[in-house]
């Protein structure tokens, strides 16, 4: 089963009595892009993915967030979150009430020259993610291309954006099939951990988590802050910091985190075993799924 629902943006100040009038559901067989929408165009636009577990959409809060930053970051109408959060709402009342969905929030510039931006999200089954979350996955690092603090000297590659603009990172994700392995980290070209395409790096080393410093050139991934948060609750202990390459050898268990796939821990790294923590990585996938807001 899938939804989709077009918004009507609103300004981010505005308020509207009923906001389910500012929204539609376009039935699945139904046009509902015009040619020059310029997200498929150029990919501008961004965007977040939400997880939906039986009946309850994760993290919403910070995932809303996450889409006015990019969208101030990309310099497009801030959007009005209400009117965001009352459409994630309804989605999620039109979808079944058992199993994992990915419902997907695109913000985009709209058509050239057009009045507004263009506003959807779309649900749909998630994949089955059962495998890597309970065996594991192998991983490449790959360089990418810039170094860890492009951001601050470059913003206007808007590395701190949750952008459209996605074909490195499934380029990165088809190079690392290429070598064998399921997926990759990104390395910075001056040597430092940053992030894997769709996902967030977390390291243990001895009692300590930790990922790499939040920066413009990393999105900080909701996942991750959630993870963090309860490893703090049951009195672990977790750091940002800089990370440098040769760090992900030396830690005792690694695992990408992302919104729908959850928790996959590191079986393999650059084609060398790496020990795997079945038990914590049961546990991080069985509070993942939880309902969080």
């Amino acid at each position: 089963m899938t939804v989709t629902l077009l918004l009507e943006p609103l300004p981010a100040d505005a308020r509207v009595d009923d906001l389910a009038s500012t929204f539609r559901e376009v039935p699945a067989d139904a046009p509902a892009l015009r040619v020059g929408e310029l997200s498929t165009q150029r990919g501008d636009g961004v965007f977040e993915t939400i997880s939906v577990a039986n009946g309850h959409a994760q993290e919403t809060g910070p995932h809303l967030d996450r889409l006015r930053n990019s969208a101030v970051i990309c310099e497009l109408p801030e959007p009005n979150l209400a009117q965001w959060r009352a459409a994630i709402a309804r989605a999620v009342e039109l979808l079944p009430s058992t199993g994992e969905f990915a419902l997907k929030l695109v913000l985009s510039r709209g058509v050239e020259h057009g009045p507004a931006p263009t506003a959807w999200l779309h649900a749909a089954p998630a994949a089955d993610f059962s495998r890597p979350r309970e065996q594991g996955i192998s991983v490449v690092t790959l360089d990418r291309g810039y170094a860890h603090d492009a951001a601050a000297q470059a913003p206007w590659l808007l590395l701190g954006a949750k952008t459209l603009s996605y074909a490195t990172n499934m380029a990165a994700l088809r190079e690392a099939h290429r070598r064998g392995a399921d997926d990759t980290i990104f390395v910075s070209s001056d040597g430092f951990v940053m992030e894997g395409p769709t996902s967030s790096v977390l390291l243990r080393h001895g009692e300590v988590y930790s990922t790499p410093a939040p920066s413009g050139a990393i999105l900080h991934g909701t996942t991750q802050m959630s993870l963090f948060d309860h490893l703090a609750e049951t009195g672990r202990q977790t750091e940002y910091r800089d990370i440098r390459v040769d760090e992900l050898g030396t830690a005792d268990a690694l695992w990408l985190v992302s919104s729908v796939r959850l928790a996959a821990g590191v079986t393999e790294l650059d084609g060398a075993a790496f020990p795997f923590d079945a038990e914590t990585t049961r546990a991080f996938n069985a509070y993942l799924l939880e309902p969080r807001d």
